[in-house]
Order: C-alpha cells, then structure tokens, then sequence
C-alpha cells in the first residue's frame, strides 16, 4: 500500500534516528496522527527551534544556544581538569553520576579514516589551542575501548603530552555487582591489567 506523499515524508523523518526502523517509524507517525496531533505540533516546533538555535560551545563543543555553554560559564569550575568525551551525552552521564567539576571537551565522535573522521572532525584544533592558552594540567581521557577509542584516546594523550599535560585515563573494567565469571574476556583482562592498590 502506497501512503500519502506527506504521510512517506514523515515516516522517512523518523527513520533518521537511532534504532528507528520502517516499522518503529511507521508507528511512531500514526502515533502522532491518530491522538497526539499536538503533541506532534509542539515536537515539530521545539525540534525546528533546537535546530535553528543550539549550535556547539566554541571552548568544549557541548550543546549550547550561546558561544559558551554553562559548564565553561561556570567560574567555580576547575578549569585546569579538562575531560575528553565523545558525545554529549557523556558529559550529562558524568554530571549526574561523578562529584566532576572541572571542564569538557566533547569530540562528537571518534576517530575512523575508514569513515573519513580524521582529526579535524572531531575539533582537536579547538583543543590544542586550549592546551597552548592553559591552564589545562590534567587531561582525563573518558572515550570508549572500542578500537576506534583506543585509537582516538592515543591519539590525544600524545596532543595533551606535547603541551606539558598529565594524561590519565578513567578505569574501565568489572561493572559494580558484576561476577567474574559473566565477564568477557577482554574485559577481564582490561580491569586485571589496570588494577590499583588499596
């Protein structure tokens, strides 16, 4: 069954988020259609007005409606801790779970040059001359151990070690309450490796 030309457009709209497929996305539209209709109106206004407004702070690249988000604003902010992040989301993450209060610097990403992500896409050209201006003296790497965050947080040290910054790097391995046997091996050996004393 063909569907309206302006029904197809809005359920090929959906389709570009994560994890919505044709049928989540058909579903999703006559959602919308059948008794949300001003739910849908007032979804299409705040979503056109996020993409009109917010754009990224030009210190830390978070989400913000001015030049500099309100983390970087914040004058009570440790602004010699930098923590390197790849999305925004990962900043709220550590906002809400960590005592953090120093700074950000969110890389919308990872490196990939299969992808054609190199350096300059992810901004480190804003976090060098971050590091050239200081006061930056630790640099805390939060990036995934994906091969592409392996890669990224190598990367980066090496760019915060040239400028004279302590390069750490948060631990990664055994989940709170997880049992040694449910652990993959990668894992495993990740948290034995990176061990520390009592």
């Amino acid at each position: 069954m063909a569907f309206s030309p302006a029904l197809a457009r809005l359920i090929d709209a959906f389709r570009v988020l994560p994890g919505v497929g044709a049928k989540s996305a058909q579903r999703m539209a006559f959602h919308l259609l059948q008794g949300e209709r001003a739910g849908g109106a007032k979804l299409a206004t705040a979503l056109a007005e996020a993409v009109e407004h917010i754009q990224h702070c030009q210190r830390c690249r978070m989400f913000t409606e001015s030049d500099y988000c309100e983390i970087c604003r914040n004058e009570r902010r440790d602004a010699t801790r930098v923590c390197v992040v790849e999305s925004p989301a990962d900043v709220m993450a550590l906002e809400q779970n960590t005592d953090f209060r120093g700074h950000y610097f969110v890389l919308m990403g990872r490196l990939s040059p299969i992808d054609g992500i190199g350096p300059e896409e992810l901004g480190l050209n804003i976090l060098r001359a971050r590091l050239a201006d200081g006061p930056v003296e630790e640099l805390i790497l939060a990036v995934g151990a994906t091969v592409e965050g392996e890669a990224t947080a190598q990367y980066v040290a090496e760019l915060a070690e040239r400028y004279g910054a302590s390069v750490t790097r948060i631990a990664q391995g055994v989940p709170v309450g997880g049992e040694l046997e449910y652990v993959d091996a990668g894992t495993l050996s990740q948290a034995f490796s990176g061990r520390r004393p009592l």
